[in-house]
């Protein structure tokens, strides 16, 4: 007998390992679609600097959107970068989004307490709306 119940077990599969229910509606199948998939950012200067570059020409030709877009992109390759914010502050402030360019020239201050025009750009954030 206790052969027949050895080689029933054996022939019956392992249970697979319960799931919780919000586990499950937690892990979504990989993207098939490589443009949709969320861009991943790891700190890279260079960059950073190739979309300031590119902002500033499209600044220069009045595309002030395309120019906020380059530059928000390179504060995204350098969190750090400065110049990004100044710009993208400026390209806000152009823009009328004033809440956008509050956030761009505090960030600007905020990486560069002593610069030139730190002054200037405290006046400007005091004459932008909230």
């Amino acid at each position: 007998m206790a052969l027949l119940g050895t080689a029933l077990s054996a022939q019956q599969p392992p249970a697979p390992p319960k799931t919780p229910p919000a586990q499950q509606q937690q892990q979504e199948p990989p993207e098939e679609d490589e443009s949709v998939k969320p861009k991943e950012y790891t700190l890279n200067p260079i960059e950073a600097q190739k979309n300031v570059v590119a902002g500033d020409y499209y600044f220069k030709k009045g595309k002030l959107q395309a120019a906020r877009s380059r530059y928000l992109e390179a504060t995204k390759w350098d969190p750090g970068s400065a110049e990004a914010f100044l710009k993208l502050a400026e390209a806000d402030e152009k823009l009328h989004d004033g809440k956008g360019a509050r956030q761009a020239y505090a960030k600007y201050l905020e990486l560069s307490p002593g610069a030139k025009n730190a002054a200037e750009i405290r006046k400007k954030l005091s004459k932008l709306p909230n």
